[in-house]
């Protein structure tokens, strides 16, 4: 913000010094001109929002300052985490990886290794069977199981954690990150808009599942890493149990099945015939 209001800061070169801001607001602390006074964060999972980065890039570069003089707020309700100064003191630079969350490390390793190996092949299967994946998705997004839960309900879990981690911003700058490098890697390709799409729905879901891996148990977490999108068990353990259902009443139909009829359909009798419905 400092360069592109014509007052650029060198944090760099002033690591141990105290640092004026150049042209501070009088109206403390809602002047909202392009650099009217110093933007901090308690939380390092905010430290990206509201930077006026664009497009969203990595790295950058993260610094540990100290407020001097007075501090303000624009709001203690909603934005608690968020620190105002004319005056700092600039400690130390340090990694930037937190400012994608807790789970930072493993949002980069899922960005820069995960998404470049799986990124075509997700694109792949769309095409090659598009009614087939758009139904799967479909069951993905509104089924839950006894593995995982529904994928709308997971990405949900996802967001309150974020917002009550204080990592809202993390999260919304890692789904831009994926989704960039989807499109990098699929830019001189051949692969349909769908397709496109839903690779880049996969990348986001996997990195903010990467973000929140120590916080979120399996039933979350494999619901977001599509583990139901690559290999639909459910689908296949349905038409087992169809099978064992109708060689069950083929059994008892037959004249010989009169002894017992215990069986997990409930609806046959001993002499073969239908139960009567429960009035």
């Amino acid at each position: 913000m400092s360069r592109q209001a014509g007052t650029p800061i060198s944090l760099a070169d002033n690591i141990g010094q105290v640092i004026d801001h150049p042209n501070p607001c009088r109206n403390k602390w809602f002047d909202e001109s392009d650099f009217s006074y110093f933007r901090m964060v308690k939380r390092v999972g905010e430290a990206l929002e509201d930077t006026r980065i664009w497009p969203v890039t990595w790295p950058i570069r993260l610094w540990i300052v100290e407020p001097l003089g007075d501090t303000g707020n624009w709001d203690q309700r909603h934005y608690p985490y968020r620190l105002l100064s004319h005056q700092i003191r600039v400690a130390q630079e340090t990694d930037a990886w937190p400012a994608l969350g807790a789970g930072g490390r493993e949002v980069l390793d899922v960005i820069r290794h995960q998404i470049p190996e799986r990124a075509a092949q997700w694109a792949a299967d769309w095409d090659a069977d598009p009614e087939g994946m758009r139904e799967r998705r479909r069951n993905w997004e509104q089924c839950g199981g006894r593995t995982c839960g529904s994928g709308r309900w997971a990405q949900s879990v996802a967001y309150a954690t974020s917002r009550a981690r204080r990592e809202s911003a993390a999260q919304y700058w890692a789904e831009r990150l994926a989704v960039d490098t989807v499109n990098q890697l699929l830019a001189d390709t051949d692969v349909s808009p769908a397709a496109l799409h839903y690779a880049r729905n996969r990348a986001t879901d996997l990195t903010v599942a990467a973000q929140h891996q120590a916080r979120l148990d399996a039933y979350v977490l494999d619901a977001l890493r599509g583990d139901a999108l690559d290999t639909p068990w459910c689908e296949r353990g349905h038409r087992r149990r169809h099978r064992r259902v109708e060689v069950t009443l083929i059994h008892l139909a037959a004249p010989c099945a009169a002894p017992t009829a215990t069986t997990a359909a409930g609806a046959v009798q001993r002499t073969g015939q239908p139960r009567p419905a429960p009035s």
